[in-house]
């Protein structure tokens, strides 16, 4: 695997100290830096390269004290990119300026003299809040050039790297695919994903809630009925079946089908061959199954719940879709795709989520998953006050390893956990976690150094 390259952070400052100190701190942390002494220097620069981050003061020589200048770059480097993070540096400690800052789509602010942990927390942080908005976008655009007409998939996890090859495998195939995972963790995307890659996609993709369908109703629903059939049957009804007809049928909760059901869906699948309820004509189709469930079909088969002869025939191939919490590298990516779509459709505008949400989001175990998130992104959109994104906003209500015991913990895992609940009560602020520790937050930033958090 490709290493990561090191962040590049280009710092645009008049004095020549402030840059060589700020270069020197940079650099022991693995930053890939670049100086300029001015406004044209810095805007010159961007034009022609890309960069992680930039660091920039609100102050220069032809104007040393009211920020217009540094606004001004400001607002030029968004120009360039507007994906691009900008944290602005000031000495003077201006409530306007640095309010106008964040206005005009700076990330976050450091005050001189600047506290080394906090300068490399703060950058640390957008950069990878960046560098997932980059992914998203890149992925969208990936998505859409080499496959026009495949819905989005936001999946740079390694866990998630053996589903997309296995789906780019069997995608072209006409095989039965049964797609498992928990509630909320992507299932029907997979099935649209697998449908929008066959040869079958220029032909009708059928969703049904199979297991939602109760015993007087399944059957005329999947396989259709004749007018006169019962009571309500006014007309005829074409089932699930027959609309997928040379297209594919996505039966969802499978597991949750009865028995009598299980019985008059083997047969169909294996002889492609129906019969509407009340009529004796035979109809043939063609239809690739795809089913998806939260359950262990083998467990169930096992018990007598399923029929083992009817999950031989939807397990051709089984995907198994890891839950959220096993793929954290995904969230913030996952996250900042949400909100580009979510800000479009309720007409906002944030500059992306700050340092504390994105602390939140880490840290929160997502028991409904990719779903989950989706909605906590789209409340967020509509509760926040901001100009970008905050804990507060998300409602999470930080439940992180709820059931974890301390007692249990080594020491290094106990410690580790305390800081990230101290963090949560606090939206990420270190200062106020520090204080709530007993601690300096020079002392704090240290153990978040070696805990990763």
């Amino acid at each position: 695997m490709t290493p990561t390259p090191p962040p590049t952070v280009l710092i645009a400052d008049d004095q020549s100290d402030v840059l060589e100190a700020l270069r020197l701190l940079l650099k022991g942390e693995g930053f890939s830096v670049e100086t300029v002494e001015s406004p044209t220097e810095a805007i010159a620069r961007a034009e022609v390269r890309d960069y992680d981050a930039v660091l920039m003061d609100m102050n220069y020589t032809r104007d040393t004290t009211s920020g217009a200048e540094g606004l001004d770059l400001l607002s030029k480097l968004r120009g360039i990119d507007g994906r691009l993070p900008v944290i602005v540096m000031t000495a003077w400690g201006s409530v306007e300026g640095v309010v106008e800052a964040m206005r005009r789509g700076a990330k976050d602010y450091i005050e001189k003299p600047w506290d080394d942990g906090r300068l490399i927390a703060t950058l640390k942080t957008q950069i990878e809040l960046g560098r997932a908005l980059r992914r998203s976008q890149r992925l969208e655009a990936e998505n859409r050039r080499l496959s026009p007409g495949l819905p989005d998939l936001i999946a740079d996890s390694p866990s998630m790297k053996p589903v997309l090859d296995l789906m780019e495998r069997i995608g072209p195939s006409d095989a039965n695919v049964l797609i498992m995972g928990e509630h909320g963790s992507g299932k029907e995307v997979v099935a649209r994903w697998l449908h929008a890659a066959s040869e079958r996609a220029n032909r009708s993709l059928v969703t049904v809630d199979a297991g939602g369908l109760s015993e007087g109703v399944f059957e005329s629903e999947i396989f259709g009925h004749v007018k006169g059939a019962f009571t309500d049957a006014k007309s005829d009804r074409v089932g699930c079946f027959e609309l997928a007809d040379q297209g594919t049928l996505f039966m969802d909760e499978i597991a949750n089908v009865g028995p009598k059901e299980q019985a008059k869906l083997l047969r169909v699948i294996e002889t492609g061959e129906l019969q509407r309820v009340g009529s004796s004509k035979m109809r043939t189709v063609d239809v690739r199954i795809l089913s998806a469930t939260n359950a262990d079909l083998k467990k169930d088969v096992a018990e007598g719940r399923f029929r083992e002869d009817l999950l031989y025939r939807l397990n051709t191939v089984e995907i198994h879709i890891p839950p959220l919490r096993e793929r954290r590298e995904d969230i913030t990516t996952l996250a900042m795709f949400y909100l580009g779509h979510m800000v479009q459709r309720y007409r906002k505008d944030f500059t992306g989520f700050d340092p504390g949400a994105s602390v939140a989001m880490q840290k929160h175990e997502w028991p409904g998953n990719v779903r989950e998130l989706a909605h906590v992104v789209e409340r967020a959109v509509l509760m926040a006050q901001g100009d970008s994104i905050t804990a507060e906003d998300l409602g999470l209500g930080g439940n992180v390893r709820a059931n974890t015991q301390v007692e249990d913990m080594t020491m290094d895992d106990a410690e580790r956990f305390i800081i990230q609940n101290a963090l949560r009560r606090h939206d990420g602020n270190v200062s106020e976690a520090a204080q709530t520790l007993g601690l300096s937050r020079s002392a704090l930033y240290r153990r978040l150094q070696r805990h990763s958090l």
